[in-house]
C-alpha cells in the first residue's frame, strides 16, 4: 500500500520546518550564555540525582568496586548492543 503524498503537503511542511529551525537558532545566538548554564545544569543535576540514587543502594555505597564493575559491565553490554545493531 503506497500511497503518493501531495508535493504541496511536503512543501508546507519543509517550509515550517525551514521558519521553526531558523527561529531556534536566532534564539539560541542571541542567548548563548543561557542555554550553555540551562544545559549544563541539567547534565550536573542529572549526574548528582544518579550519585544520590547510589547512595541509597547499600551494596554500592559500601562496595565501591562492586559499583565500578558494575558499570563497566553496563558501558560494554551497552557498547555491544551499539555495535550489533548498526
Amino acid at each position: 500500500m503506497n500511497k503518493q503524498i501531495p508535493k504541496n503537503l511536503i512543501d508546507k511542511e519543509k517550509n515550517l520546518v525551514q521558519m521553526v529551525d531558523s527561529r531556534r537558532r536566532a534564539v539560541f545566538e542571541r542567548f548563548p550564555l543561557v542555554f550553555t548554564l540551562l544545559g549544563s545544569f541539567g547534565l550536573v543535576a542529572t549526574f548528582y540525582g544518579f550519585e544520590r540514587l547510589i547512595d541509597k543502594i547499600d551494596l554500592f555505597a559500601n562496595n565501591p568496586w562492586i559499583l565500578l564493575g558494575t558499570g563497566v559491565a553496563t558501558l560494554a553490554v551497552t557498547g555491544t548492543l551499539y555495535k550489533k545493531l548498526q
